[in-house]
Order: C-alpha cells, then structure tokens, then sequence
C-alpha cells in the first residue's frame, strides 16, 4: 500500500460573522485569476474523524430514512472513511487577494478543519446534467441552493 504526503493549504474559519477559507501565507499567490468564478469546490480533511477506528468503517447501518438497512460507506457522505477528505462545492461572496481569505456562503466544515485544495466549478467538468439516485434520496434538492431550506432532519436516522 502507497503512502502519500499531504501538506494543509489553509483553514476554515466558521464564527458568527461568517464562513471563510484563510489560506497559509505561501499559498495566496494560487487566488490568481480566481475573480469570476461564482463557486469553488473545497476539498477538506475530517480532521475530527481521523482515527484507526473510524478509518476502518467500511459499512453502516441505514443512516438514511427510507434507504437499504446496511450501506457501503461509498454510498454514504459519511466523515467515516478509509481516508477522511471531504469535498464541498461552495459559493464565494468575496477574496481578500493581499490577506488570503475567501469569505463563502457555507461549509459543512468546522471551525479550525484544514483545507487541502481549492478548485474552480466549471460547470463543464463538475455539472451533470440529470444525475440518477436511488429511490430512497430522490426527494432531496436538487441544488445546493436549495439544500438550505430543506428539513436535514427529517432525513436522517441520527
């Protein structure tokens, strides 16, 4: 088995003035040419999970209402994983270029979780037009716009 070597580029920041990615210092002149991109995709280390124990979840018992009774952690977007990175697409509401700092509109991260990389959505690469699912989630938005106001709660089983 390979071993690979990631270096954190940033952090998220979650307070109550808002959402952001700050990123290290060494990595600010990577903000290039970002202006003009509504949306990123941020992929993030679940820092909280990273232990031999939760590495080694492979299956799971229905974390969903309605779905099948056991899962493949593959199936789920469980912080449970043999590798604990986490992929969020985000919207941008501004960059600070000469701080480093993308303030966004949400994260599913906490406060403190370290950033791995930064990519731009282009709807090119990271659209799909009419994905398919399963049954059990095909009630769920079908946007991240409209992820907000839908009622989590009632979804899952914990």
């Amino acid at each position: 088995m390979n071993n690979y070597q990631l270096k954190t580029i940033g952090t998220v920041r979650n307070d109550s003035t808002g959402a952001f990615i700050e990123l290290e210092p060494e990595y600010i002149p990577a903000l290039q040419a970002l202006e003009g991109f509504s949306h990123i995709n941020v992929l993030w280390w679940f820092s909280g999970c990273d232990n031999v124990q939760m590495r080694s979840v492979l299956e799971t018992q229905q974390p969903y209402k309605g779905a099948p009774e056991k899962m493949g952690i593959f199936a789920t977007r469980s912080p449970m994983r043999p590798n604990p990175i986490a992929l969020t697409a985000v919207e941008i509401i501004q960059i600070d270029y000469e701080r480093g700092i993308i303030q966004i509109t949400f994260i599913d991260a906490m406060d403190g979780t370290p950033v791995l990389d930064i990519k731009p959505y282009t709807p090119s690469l990271d659209r799909v037009e009419t994905p398919g699912v399963p049954e059990w989630c095909s009630q769920w938005p079908k946007c991240t716009e409209d992820s907000g106001d839908f009622d989590w709660e009632a979804v899952f089983n914990f």
